[in-house]
């Protein structure tokens, strides 16, 4: 029971839109009305600035890492602190408290690595660093360390649960960028300096 109490927890926590949140305490338009309609720090920089921008970002990230950190604090098993880690993505994805209308999952993917596997979080940050450093592409960037997530789970901490986790949101996160990887092919992407 307390398993199942921890992922429904987890989808809670996920589904605190840190981006919508942030808006309204600032008193700046919703994000899913204005600019790319995306409740995520990349459009919350577009409509209210960094600073804005930057507590989304630490919001989207820590509702990720936060169950899972819990969860092994109550010494969950690996599959039970994949399936809270997933929780937590996809209640960002699909929060219940905002009409399922969530972000693309970048921040709180790399909090729930990082709480999972941190050293796994680490190399997928370090991929999106360099990759934006390379190309100045945020999408680009966060479509890099998703493909490449997986393979550092397997080669820095190899159990099947946290493997097969990694693989389902890495996949889940590319299929949100699905719009990005069109403007990718389409040379139409904007650059993050642009934003």
């Amino acid at each position: 029971m307390l398993d199942y109490i921890l992922i429904f927890a987890g989808y809670l926590c996920g589904s605190l839109s840190a981006a919508i949140i942030t808006c309204r305490l600032m008193g700046l338009p919703d994000p899913r009305t204005q600019g790319s309609k995306n409740p995520g720090a990349t459009n919350v920089l577009r409509v209210g600035g960094k600073k804005a921008a930057a507590i989304t970002l630490f919001g989207d990230g820590i509702k990720g890492a936060i169950p899972v950190v819990v969860g092994q604090l109550m010494h969950a098993s690996p599959l039970t602190l994949s399936l809270i880690a997933l929780a937590a993505f996809l209640g960002h994805l699909y929060p219940i408290f905002f009409n399922f209308r969530g972000g693309k999952g970048v921040a709180t993917f790399f909090g729930v690595l990082l709480a999972m596997v941190w050293p796994v979080g680490l190399a997928a940050l370090a991929t999106w660093l360099a990759m934006a450093m390379l190309f100045n592409i945020s999408s680009l960037s966060a479509l890099t360390a998703a493909v490449l997530a997986p393979f550092y789970v397997w080669w820095l901490r190899p159990e099947k649960e946290f493997i097969i986790v990694t693989i389902v949101i890495s996949v889940i996160l590319i299929w949100r960028h699905r719009s990005n990887i069109r403007n990718l092919i389409a040379g139409t992407e904007g650059k993050i300096k642009e934003r």
